[in-house]
């Protein structure tokens, strides 16, 4: 199972996407594809995302039964830890001052 799921995408990348993608909800998009093809979308998915965000999981041989990446601006940023992958998230935005 592969799901990919965007944010602020162009409209030329969704486009792409529902070529080879099932769109369930909006910037929701799932399948089944073989490795080598996986990569491929995901490649497409890095260098047309622009100023969105974007993240991709997939069923994979490891201790959660899954893994995943993400690609442009997000508050979540995946880390490993001792080899298990787990989400972090950044501080919010502000543009106001704490003092």
């Amino acid at each position: 199972m592969l799901v990919i799921v965007v944010e602020n995408a162009p409209d030329r990348l969704r486009g792409r996407l529902a070529v080879w993608l099932l769109e369930i909800r909006a910037g929701v998009y799932v399948g089944e594809f073989s490795r080598r093809t996986r990569e491929r979308i995901w490649t497409l998915v890095k260098e047309a995302i622009g100023d969105g965000n974007a993240v991709i999981a997939w069923s994979a041989p490891t201790d959660a039964g899954f893994d995943f990446d993400t690609v442009g601006a997000n508050r979540r940023k995946p880390v490993d830890f001792d080899g298990f992958k787990l989400v972090q998230f950044r501080p919010p935005a502000t543009g106001r001052s704490t003092i």
